[in-house]
């Protein structure tokens, strides 16, 4: 990406039409490789915890494009106590109130965390610019407002992975309908999401100039062809865990000389490598 698209003054140019949806992932292949990043995410954690690092990972994507999934095979094998998943509605009154960054403040990861964001601060330039839910103005100036506050968040120390799920109108019809006819998935499914279908252009041009407005150098979106949910999965968990990962010492911390002595005491003799 150029200065000029990083500063804001020229947007890059994203075409969803570019990325192939044909991308798949045999069951052996995915079962192997989510087991890998699950156990680098949980080494991942137990690194923020000792070091004070903070993650910030965004979802979005096409309804049923399986940001749910890939978040719970996260939160499946993550301590709660460090990892907060946020599921973003519609703003309510209170919000309505303030500046649409000001519910996402409150939500950001204390030092040592990890915080997923289902949907978040880009409902504005996504479905309240389409829905006319915010005026012009309104949702025009905020991918600089978005910018200045992920670059906030960025020099403040936290890591940011930018995710959006795409699916081709096939494929979602699809799971529509294998949420229609399971009856522990059929309260996912609204009259919004079918109404949403018919707005399907307006959505692919509010999703492009997301992109190309919004994917910052420090800050850069990873679109990925999701028609395939295994494929989908690992790949979002790749891109999670490269970022989160960089250059931290996930070597697992080591046990404090008291606790050793009494462990000894108890058991007698110690693991090798203690």
């Amino acid at each position: 990406m150029s200065k000029q698209a990083r500063k804001g003054r020229s947007p890059q140019v994203f075409e969803l039409s570019g990325v192939k949806l044909d991308k798949t992932l045999e069951k052996a292949d995915y079962e192997n490789r989510l087991a890998e990043l699950q156990l680098l995410l949980r080494r991942i954690q137990q690194a923020y915890l000792g070091s004070g690092e903070r993650g910030i990972i965004v979802f979005e994507g096409w309804d049923a494009a399986g940001k749910g999934g890939t978040i719970r095979r996260m939160s499946a094998v993550m301590d709660p106590r460090g990892f907060k998943v946020w599921p973003i509605s519609a703003p309510n009154d209170v919000d309505k109130a303030h500046h649409f960054l000001y519910r996402f403040w409150e939500r950001m990861p204390p030092l040592g965390a990890i915080a997923v964001f289902d949907r978040s601060w880009y409902g504005r330039v996504l479905v309240e610019r389409v829905e006319g839910l915010a005026g012009k103005a309104e949702w025009s100036r905020a991918y600089r407002e978005i910018n200045e506050f992920e670059r906030m968040l960025h020099d403040d120390g936290a890591r940011i992975v930018k995710v959006f799920l795409h699916i081709s109108a096939e494929e979602q019809l699809k799971r529509f309908e294998q949420r229609l006819n399971d009856p522990l998935k059929r309260w996912k499914l609204t009259y919004e999401d079918f109404r949403n279908r018919d707005r399907r252009p307006l959505y692919e041009a509010a999703i492009e100039e997301m992109v190309g407005r919004t994917s910052t150098e420090i800050a850069p979106w990873h679109v990925v062809p999701a028609d395939d949910k295994k494929f989908a999965r690992i790949r979002s968990l790749e891109l999670i865990t490269e970022v989160l990962a960089k250059d931290v010492d996930l070597r697992p911390k080591p046990l404090d000389e008291e606790a050793k002595a009494l462990a000894r005491a108890v058991f007698g003799s110690l693991p090798r490598g203690l």
